[in-house]
């Protein structure tokens, strides 16, 4: 005689609960963790990643911007010629 298959029923339908009750307590479990963790970033004034982003971006541009602006300067300098006029400065 095998085993009843009413109380293998009853057996799966527990451990299917059993799944189930760990599965939503894993969720609450790393939905808390992810709100204790936001407060402390909160608490120590922590700069959302998007505005790091953002930022730096900005600050790259900045730099190229400064290195074109220090070529120039130094073609000035220097009197060498230009691009847009083709003729070299003389220097006084």
């Amino acid at each position: 005689m095998g085993p009843d298959p009413k109380l293998l029923d009853d057996i799966a339908r527990v451990a299917g609960g059993a799944v189930n009750v760990m599965s939503g307590l894993r969720q609450q479990v790393r939905e808390e963790i992810h709100s204790r963790v936001e407060e402390i970033a909160t608490r120590m004034d922590f700069v959302p990643r998007e505005d790091f982003d953002q930022a730096q971006a900005m600050i790259t541009k900045l730099r190229q911007q400064q290195d074109e602006m220090e070529k120039r300067l130094l073609l000035l300098e220097t009197g060498q010629t230009t691009k847009k006029t083709g003729k070299a400065k003389k220097k006084a």
